[in-house]
This record gives structure tokens, C-alpha cells and sequence, in this order.
């Protein structure tokens, strides 16, 4: 069904990354120049730039091409995932308005008139939060696991898995799973307020991110990036669709691909800029 996954990709992955994008490479020359100038905040690079340096003994020393394979993979494997997830999220609370409207009263209470997101406050946005979940459970970044392989032959519900069959977890329908989840097709996410389940693979019922030793590294950097993005578009921004377009025909249909995105652009529309100096 699908062979690529079934591809030892190691020689092609060696050949791509030969090839560095040259602004990857302009960045991190200019950063290498201006080390020690004082910058008051490192930024990401500059700190793994200064691990580098630090001779204190690392079991794994740091590399340059290290240093270029993070920063690369930062972009490539976070950016797509992320903007796919919220693009969920509005779509299915443009869906259930009045989420978007407790989402939006939620962020707004919270930081007033401040006029932008404090990314350190994110953590006390709770419905936003329950929000995210809800959307990584009826969309995970993807919906097929990336493959396994079985390490001896086991037994699973009458199904016999040889050693070195290659095993793929369907994350989509088992956060569908109605044995564990009432009304698992309806967005609603309140049933993850007060709820201890979480996406770091504790909980089995709810792997987005997939569990275990092999779950994504980069949750925490991907779920923050979600958090800071959908917060700062609900905050500052209301939303309608296009004119001839109401909720109940707005398009949900997913795109066949190993990560979970609309078969469609949504196209919004933004109504009105919130009144940050008016707000209480």
C-alpha cells in the first residue's frame, strides 16, 4: 500500500545532505563572525554554536555539521507539521464558533491590553490548550506512524507478527477509537479540561506524536510553535469565511499524504483588528 516506506533510504539521505541551502549556510557563517559581540539574547544558533566551543566533555561532541543537520531539520520537519495543525484548528473552530469564541475570550482576558503574546504566559491558556489536543487527536501531524520494525514474532489479537515485519501504527483512527473516546468524530475540546491524558506518549489512547522510544523529538518545539502562532492569530484577529460559505459547508476533507492536511486551502477572512488599548 504504501512501498516507500518499505525503502532503505540511506544512500539517498547521504546524497541530500551533501547539499546545504546557502541561506542555511549564510546564517550560520554571520553567526560564527559575531560571536563574542554581546548579544544580550542568544539566539538558538548562537547557543549551539557556543556548546560547541565549550570543551566540558561531551559524551557526543558537537560539529558544524551537526549544528547544520538541527538547525535543517528544525525547519523542514517542524514548519510543515505545525502549519498543517493550525490550519486544523481554525478550520474546526470555524466549524464550532463558539470554541473560537471561548479560545478568543480566553486569550484576550488574559493579556489585555498588552498588545502582543507573552510566550512565557502561554502556559496558563488552558482552553487553548484542550483546543491543540483536540486537534492533534482528530488530526495528528501524521496519520500513519513512521514504520517499525518487529523484533521477535509476538502474537496480537489472533494475528501472528514475525520477526521482521515491518509494523505501521495507524495514529488516526486510534484517536478515533470509540472504545476510548465518546463522540470520537465531534470537536469538542472540553473533554481535555481537567483531563490528565497527554501527547507525550504516556497514554495509548492518544499517541499523535507516536510513544515510546521512537516518539518525535520535537514536541516540545513543535506544540510551543502551535501555541505562539494560533494564539497570536486569535488575539488579534476575528475571522469569518468568504462570502457564499457558511460553516456548515465549509470543506473538511483531508489530502491523501503521509501528513494530515487539508484537501483544500481555507481561505478566511479577517473581519476586524481587536482594540488592545480598549480592552479590559
Amino acid at each position: 500500500m504504501i512501498p516507500f516506506l518499505l525503502i532503505d533510504h540511506t544512500k539517498l539521505v547521504q546524497t541530500s545532505c551533501v547539499t546545504v541551502p546557502p541561506t542555511l549556510q549564510r546564517r550560520l557563517t554571520e553567526a560564527m563572525t559575531k560571536k563574542g559581540d554581546g548579544e544580550t539574547i542568544e539566539g538558538f544558533l548562537s547557543v549551539l554554536l557556543r556548546i560547541k566551543d565549550c570543551d566540558d566533555g561531551l559524551e557526543c561532541p558537537l560539529t558544524i555539521d551537526n549544528i547544520k543537520a538541527v538547525i535543517l531539520d528544525m525547519f523542514v520537519a517542524g514548519s510543515d507539521t505545525s502549519s498543517a495543525i493550525i490550519e486544523w484548528a481554525i478550520s474546526e473552530m470555524m466549524k464550532n464558533p463558539t470554541v473560537m469564541i471561548k479560545a478568543q475570550q480566553e486569550i484576550r482576558e488574559h493579556f489585555g491590553s498588552k498588545g502582543y503574546i507573552d510566550e512565557t504566559s502561554l502556559q496558563e491558556l488552558k482552553y487553548l490548550k484542550a483546543v491543540i489536543k483536540e486537534t492533534l487527536r482528530l488530526h495528528p501531524p501524521f496519520p500513519l506512524l513512521l514504520p517499525r520494525e518487529c523484533r521477535e514474532t509476538c502474537e496480537i489479537k489472533g494475528y501472528t507478527i514475525h520477526a521482521g515485519n515491518k509494523v505501521i501504527v495507524n495514529a488516526w483512527a486510534i484517536g478515533r477509537d470509540p472504545e476510548y473516546w465518546s463522540e470520537p468524530d465531534k470537536f469538542f475540546p472540553e473533554r481535555f479540561l481537567d483531563c490528565s491524558i497527554d501527547y507525550k506518549g504516556s497514554n495509548i489512547e492518544y499517541i499523535p506524536f507516536g510513544a515510546g522510544r521512537r516518539i518525535c523529538p520535537g514536541i516540545s518545539f513543535g506544540v510551543s510553535s502551535i501555541e505562539l502562532s494560533l494564539s497570536q492569530l486569535l488575539y488579534h484577529y476575528n475571522w469569518e469565511l468568504p462570502s457564499g460559505l457558511t460553516m456548515e459547508n465549509l470543506e473538511m476533507t483531508e489530502a491523501l499524504s503521509s501528513s494530515s492536511r487539508r484537501k483544500t486551502d481555507l481561505i478566511l477572512v479577517p473581519t476586524s483588528c481587536y482594540n488592545h488599548v480598549h480592552a479590559s
